[in-house]
């Protein structure tokens, strides 16, 4: 599909005045753009780009982009703008994401440098900026790969990441103010008293300042106001931040949760400033005794999936669509049609709209820091926690707002020391308490969880032999922890699970394709590979959330890149997405209709792992109904046997299924006399036009 951009090359005209208080003015849309080295700046700008995006959308497009080259060590990014009216007393230039180290030079001085390459900069832009109609040249470099950056900082490393795609990545913008100006906002929700606590960062000019510092509370939707007063007044000296913390009172308000994401906007205004940034009440924690996930005050079971965010950016497919926020609202819609309530954001950051957009369509979201390097072996000795501290706190300050943001993951799979001291030394920040996630290092608060990656299949990869479903009769509930962690009586979080992943088109990924030649004969079929990876992967979802023994079973993944190809050649990607087309974002059928139902809230699991049966054999069936709602569930669950000449046994019981509860039921079974191919089907009736099932396959010989 052909996209029409509307964008104004370098006539944007806004200004501070009229007793306007605070401007922001957007420096999106057509860049000029070269490549080049790392310190002179280009006299020629010969292409254009899109901001925010990535430096392989340059028209006409540059040769070898994510890769090392002879050709550049960095890009450089111009804009020209002008400003109308007076100054504004501060003027920032904030850059919310751009990789790999951003370097920024306003009409020919230099402004500074920011290395990080997943956190904002801000920008004094103030004494440079021309107003009044002149016009300012804005001139942005980023390095060419993340070699560009030095080993002390987080570039993004990835084992199955191929391209390394610089570019300015999300949203540039000029923010215009006087004093005394808010700098940063965290709100702090209490369920309890009906409350928020609001902490305010103020900056103040060379005059000391009465501060009257107003807010008003209004519903997001309906725009209703719901609390309207001001903080005590109070006298700020001249040339300094200042916190001033308050409490606002929040009367009959409405609880955010991803069923119902209901939202808030807080405005703050200072003589010279005026701030709107949303908000929910909601609170998170985990519970060790319990090992569930506790939204607002209450268990709560954490169904979901995963997005690469980085690894879809260098899919081929991949276009303008990451900051299409028609797309990105469809593609969350899409999440949510598979019964999931939570995503984390995988080794990487999206840009921001989509926080924006998991507040309001309603997903938990664990927000994982770009840091992964397995054991200690590979950990960059450079890296140390002060740098990672540094950009914990840029982080956090950019998203502590979001309602969705509700758990902070400092990394994943990786053994060291550094990330847990960093979190130590960043946790404090967050008055709500958030947890954390430390990958494979030790968590840092009971509270805190531990993820778990039973990939059962990872041995065939191995060619240590190929696990064989049969085998989950035998198998804990209780996934594996990393070495160290065994001790810990931390919730765990499982967010990977399967290893049976197949490219867009339904051919094995360069991780799988050995496997499926053990487990399917040779020269299956795509529609083979898709039934067999569909069908695996509702069955170990189903294993997982019916043994009830983590607070999240999370898929993996909801999106990352497709890159065909096989065997150990370059261009061949290791993992992939179920889309089989990624405008209308259409899931392959198989997995639809498969692992949906194993998403369900209200779901089925044949406990019954049994491959091969005697004729005329009699069996004992166990079957699990999960109750994830808060509400019980009565119904019946009906127990077939099913082969290829058509229903052969069915067998019904009624069950009752308290919120949040369990049940295990047993069916007494004849396996049918004729030898064959079978499947055990149980199905609950959710209603009318809603059938859940869990299928079992097995042969008469």
């Amino acid at each position: 599909m052909k996209r029409i951009f509307v964008l104004i090359f370098w006539g944007i005209a806004s200004c501070v005045a009229n007793g306007q208080p605070r401007d922001v003015v957007s420096l999106n849309g057509v860049w000029d753009i070269t490549q080049g080295c790392m310190e002179k700046v280009p006299q020629e700008f010969e292409r254009s780009i899109i901001v925010p995006g990535l430096v392989d959308m340059a028209q006409p497009a540059f040769a070898g982009v994510g890769f090392e080259s002879d050709l550049r060590q960095a890009f450089w990014y111009r804009r020209f703008f002008t400003l109308s009216g007076p100054a504004a007393d501060a003027t920032m230039l904030k850059i919310h994401k751009a990789k790999y180290g951003t370097r920024v030079y306003l009409n020919g001085q230099l402004v500074g440098d920011h290395l990080p390459n997943f956190t904002p900069v801000s920008f004094d832009v103030t004494r440079l900026l021309k107003t009044s109609g002149e016009k300012n040249e804005l001139i942005v470099r980023v390095g060419a790969d993340r070699n560009a950056v030095p080993d002390s900082i987080p570039d993004g490393w990835d084992f199955e990441k191929y391209k390394y795609i610089p570019g300015i990545y999300d949203n540039v913008e000029l923010i215009c103010t006087f004093f005394p100006r808010i700098d940063n906002v965290q709100i702090v929700p209490d369920l309890v008293e009906e409350s928020i606590k609001v902490a305010v960062r103020l900056q103040n000019g060379s005059k000391a300042h009465e501060l009257n510092l107003k807010y008003i509370v209004r519903e997001k939707e309906s725009g209703q106001n719901v609390s309207e007063g001001a903080f005590p007044a109070a006298e700020l000296t001249a040339g300094e931040f200042h916190v001033i913390t308050g409490e606002i009172s929040m009367p009959g308000c409405r609880r955010w949760s991803p069923e119902e994401p209901f939202l808030y906007n807080l405005e703050l205004s200072t003589t010279g400033d005026r701030l709107c940034t949303r908000f929910a009440m909601r609170s998170f924690t985990f519970a060790p005794e319990s090992g569930r996930a506790v939204l607002n005050g209450k268990p709560y079971f954490m169904r979901g999936t995963n997005v690469c965010i980085l690894r879809f950016f260098e899919d081929k497919e991949r276009g303008y669509r990451p900051w299409d926020k028609v797309w990105v609202r469809r593609l969350h819609e899409k999440f949510k049609s598979m019964n999931w309530n939570s995503i984390r954001y995988c080794i990487g950051f999206p840009p921001e709209l989509w926080y924006d957009i998991a507040d309001e369509v309603g997903f938990i979201i664990q927000d994982e820091f770009p840091i992964w390097y397995l054991g200690k072996e590979n950990w960059p000795p450079a890296l140390k926690s002060t740098e990672i501290a540094r950009e914990y706190r840029e982080w956090m300050e950019e998203r502590w707002n979001h309602p969705c943001v509700l758990i902070w993951d400092g990394q994943n799979e990786s053994v060291t020391e550094e990330t847990g001291k960093a979190i130590r030394a960043v946790r404090n920040m967050d008055m709500s308490n958030r947890p954390w996630d430390n990958g494979w290092a030790l968590p840092q608060s009971e509270t805190d969880c531990v993820e778990s990656h039973p990939y059962l299949y990872y041995r065939g990869w191995q060619n240590e032999g190929t696990f064989r479903l049969w085998e989950l009769k035998d198998t804990s509930g209780k996934p594996r922890l990393f070495t160290g962690q065994e001790e810990c009586k931390n919730p765990i979080i499982l967010n990977e699970y399967a290893w049976l992943w197949l490219n867009r088109d339904g051919t094995p990924t360069s991780l799988t394709a050995n496997i499926y030649e053990k487990l399917l004969s040779p020269g299956a079929s795509t529609q083979q590979l898709r039934y067999f990876y569909a069908r695996r992967l509702a069955a170990l979802t189903e294993f997982w959330r019916m043994h009830r023994r983590c607070a999240a079973v999370m898929h993996f993944c909801g999106l990352g890149y497709s890159r065909p190809g096989g065997g150990e050649r370059p261009e061949a990607g290791a993992t992939s997405d179920h889309f089989i087309e990624l405008e209308s974002l259409n899931f392959e059928n198989n997995f639809l209709m498969y692992v949906r139902d194993a998403f369900e809230p209200v779901a089925s699991m044949i406990d019954k792992w049994d491959v091969e049966y005697k004729p005329g054999e009699k069996v004992t069936v166990p079957v699990f109904v999960l109750n994830d709602l808060y509400e019980p569930w009565s119904g019946k669950v009906r127990l077939a046997v099913e082969g290829t000449a058509g229903l052969f046994v069915e067998l019904e019981q009624d069950v009752s299924v308290a919120g949040l509860g369990r049940e295990r039921l047993q069916f007494q079974v004849k396996i049918p006399e004729e030898m064959g191919e079978y499947q055990l089907v149980a199905r609950l009736v959710l209603s009318e036009a809603k059938v859940v099932s869990s299928r079992r396959d097995f042969e008469v010989r």
